[in-house]
């Protein structure tokens, strides 16, 4: 009951709802326009077609819901923090023992407080979480221009290539008979 509260839910609520009752006004309108000496059967499709919008929104809104709750359940089931998956608080405050630090982790060595080598440990222990950052793709963005004098790249599948052909010889005679 406190997520659907929450200052974020709320908006989304007012936001679904306006939606939808925008959507509602709509549908009504192209009815009414539809019924009218200048009504046409794109007005009635229109007519049709709102109120599955609104529907849209409000499923979509119940859906985004339930992955919430389903993400708070598992995090409270898993018992770590909400939101933040492999949390376990528990875990975290409980002191590493022997058997928990690996063989890779030096002995505590003379001068340093326990407190920091059960750190290292648990720390050493415990996976990097964090997610690898992908390495930008090899070669030109295809989102880019191509420069001028660069060439397309041939195609090895024959038939389009030789439709691609075609297509240059057409747009070559179109362009020798259209000018004067």
């Amino acid at each position: 009951m406190r997520l659907l509260l929450s200052p974020r839910w709320m908006v989304w609520h007012v936001l679904t709802l306006g939606a939808m009752v925008a959507c509602t006004w709509l549908a009504i309108w192209q009815w009414g326009r539809a019924g009218s000496a200048m009504g046409s059967a794109l007005n009635v499709g229109y007519g049709l077609q709102w109120p599955l919008f609104a529907v849209f929104f409000g499923v979509m809104w119940w859906r985004f819901l339930s992955m919430e709750i389903a993400e708070l359940r598992a995090a409270g089931a898993a018992g770590g923090s909400p939101g933040v998956p492999g949390t376990d608080p528990a875990a975290a405050q409980a002191p590493a023992t022997q058997s928990d630090t690996p063989a890779t982790v030096p002995a505590r060595t003379a001068g340093t407080s326990p407190a920091v080598t059960t750190q290292a440990a648990t720390q050493a222990s415990t996976p990097d979480t964090t997610p690898a950052v992908p390495a930008p793709p090899a070669g030109p963005s295809p989102f880019t221009s191509r420069p001028a004098n660069a060439a397309p790249p041939r195609s090895t599948d024959p038939q389009l290539r030789a439709y691609n052909e075609e297509l240059a010889r057409l747009a070559a005679r179109h362009r020798e008979e259209s000018t004067p």
